[in-house]
């Protein structure tokens, strides 16, 4: 792990699933622009393949990692045959840029395979009602660099049955921020939009993560990956504004001032100061 890497873990907006069973995906996948790319063990590939995509990712590993993007992999839960199997074969491997782990729902775990792995950094997926109510240890479990919602499958271990706009999934996010926030993590990671060719619904989906405070989402298809960075950007309106708040600060020296007759003081600031940011984490000058 070079020492660049926790920071751009940190600020990835974009995390592309890719099967590793299916290889002739990878480099489509490190194309797609993603800011990472999740080699997958775990959902997409069949109990019978796991082994087979090991071996696949394996002989594609060096050369993905010389191409730039951030590379993570997604093993399978940790207490289970093929996520031993899946730390196994990790242990032997050059480190991946993070871990993404399914199903978390103990801190315990988590540690574990931060140890075994060398202090590898984590990226739990939270999915089920006992991950929910883990959320203060996991949040606090070492490695930990981000939180990522599984909402496909908290759904279906709640048995919830969501309207569009996913608003019975308010608490869980809501949780995941707040979680975040008192354990300095990065911002959170939402979830998949399965909606493959609906961009109006995924720009929706990032509107609703950035509402949340999260600062990337997963995808499943590469053409997500421009309409989700898209959607992370501020708006002209939002950047007039937060550089306006910035000069108006700047000319009270810190003190409260009004600006369009709305009190700027320090909350204020630093709002603006977070829509900047989006701006330049995304490469865009201001």
């Amino acid at each position: 792990m070079t020492r660049e890497t926790p920071d751009r873990c940190a600020l990835a907006r974009s995390l592309l699933f890719a099967p590793g069973n299916r290889p002739a995906l990878f480099d489509k996948a490190i194309r797609s622009g993603a800011d990472a790319v999740i080699l997958d063990l775990e959902d997409s590939v069949p109990i019978a393949d796991k082994a087979m995509a090991r071996e696949a990712v394996e002989r594609e590993w060096e050369r993905l990692l010389n191409l730039g993007v951030l590379l993570v992999v997604r093993i399978n839960p940790a207490d289970t045959d093929a996520g031993m199997q899946d730390l196994s074969w990790l242990k032997r491997m050059p480190p991946p840029a993070a871990v993404m782990l399914p199903k978390v729902e103990s801190a315990r775990s988590l540690a574990e395979v931060h140890d075994s792995l060398n202090g590898v950094l984590l990226l739990p997926l939270i999915e089920s009602a006992a991950g929910y109510a883990a959320l203060p240890s996991l949040a606090a479990a070492p490695g930990v660099i981000r939180l990522v919602v599984g909402n496909i499958d908290f759904m279906a271990d709640v048995g919830l049955q969501c309207d569009e706009s996913e608003s019975e999934l308010a608490p869980l996010r809501f949780a995941i921020a707040i979680a975040s926030r008192l354990n300095h993590l990065a911002p959170a990671v939402d979830g998949v939009t399965v909606q493959i060719g609906e961009e109006q619904r995924l720009r929706n989906d990032t509107h609703r993560a950035l509402r949340f405070g999260f600062g990337g989402k997963l995808c499943i298809h590469p053409r997500q990956v421009a309409v989700i960075h898209q959607a992370l950007l501020p708006t002209e309106e939002e950047l007039t504004w937060a550089r306006r708040v910035i000069a108006a600060d700047a000319q009270a020296a810190g003190a409260a001032v009004q600006l369009d007759g709305r009190m700027v003081d320090l909350p204020v600031v630093l709002q603006a100061r977070r829509t900047l940011a989006r701006a330049t984490d995304a490469g865009t000058t201001f």
